[in-house]
């Protein structure tokens, strides 16, 4: 089967990351779409590919949904296989992870999309209010129903995204798998994650400004797309008080306590600026 990886900067991890899928025990082509990586880095990616992978450059950082919608047309014209997987570039997943997905997604021919277990011991739940929150598990191993799948490491079948179609591209990054899956479940497609089909994700750490810019900009239009706007001005006022007690109590900041960057994120949902956040958001 094909695997998307989506890769930017981190050249070392994605080789690490390869040779996970390497040991999965079953024939696997990795195609890794670059979003726009340094020439160094790009450089070491190609030194260090396997014979099975591939490099698709975008020559621009599109996005996480953006760059993985690239590798699924790829693998859509290609027109060989039920099943594409998708990871970021530093997903690690345990040997035999990609067989139990495959394994569950063989006896349920309505699941469209399936993710592997992030060993949080949460499920993915999007609220009308809130957006993507989670609830805990109702299941220690095997299948359990989700409202989207988890990006670190997920299966999507042909017929579901030819049907429901790829990610919205107006998210860039964040909140695009829980789109997917409200249309995926809306189209009468199953949504879930396999419980010990285990995947780490070991660079995730403190948010970033542009990741809190991203995650509550998109939060706000993920509600309004899929419960209306009368939802999304409830969210938008919450986040209003979230931000004002972060600024006077330093018991109620989390790791993405960036409150001048949460708030041009409110003002740019306003404004109808979506995608990529603001340049002075990114890192170098």
């Amino acid at each position: 089967m094909t695997v998307v990886v989506v890769h930017w900067n981190r050249a070392a991890h994605c080789l690490r990351s390869l040779e996970r899928l390497d040991a999965q025990g079953a024939p696997v082509r990795a195609l890794v779409v670059d979003n726009g990586s340094r020439p160094a880095e790009l450089d070491l990616l190609r030194s260090g590919l396997p014979a099975w992978a591939e490099v698709l450059e975008l020559g621009r950082n599109a996005g996480f949904g953006p760059a993985a919608n690239a590798g699924f047309r790829r693998w859509l014209a290609e027109g060989a296989g039920e099943w594409v997987g998708l990871m970021p570039h530093d997903a690690m997943p345990d040997e035999g992870t990609l067989a139990e997905l495959l394994a569950v997604a063989a006896a349920r021919p309505r699941l469209g999309f399936v993710s592997a277990d992030v060993g949080d011991g949460a499920t993915p739940v999007v609220d009308p209010y809130f957006g993507g929150i989670t609830r805990p598990p109702s299941v220690e191993s095997g299948f359990e129903p989700a409202d989207h799948p988890h990006g670190t490491l997920m299966l999507a079948r042909r017929r579901a995204l030819e049907d429901v179609g790829l990610f919205d591209e107006r998210y860039f990054a964040y909140c695009e798998e829980a789109d997917l899956g409200l249309r995926a479940l809306a189209a009468g497609w199953e949504v879930g994650l396999v419980r010990g089909a285990m995947v780490r994700n070991p660079e995730m750490g403190p948010g970033s400004a542009a990741v809190a810019y991203l995650q509550l900009r998109n939060t706000l239009l993920l509600v309004r797309e899929h419960s209306g706007r009368y939802h999304a001005a409830i969210r938008l006022l919450v986040a209003l008080a979230q931000i004002t007690r972060s600024l006077v109590d330093a018991r109620a900041r989390d790791h993405l306590h960036h409150p001048s960057a949460r708030l041009w994120a409110i003002v740019d949902f306003l404004r109808g600026r979506l995608g990529p956040p603001p340049a002075r958001l990114q890192p170098s």
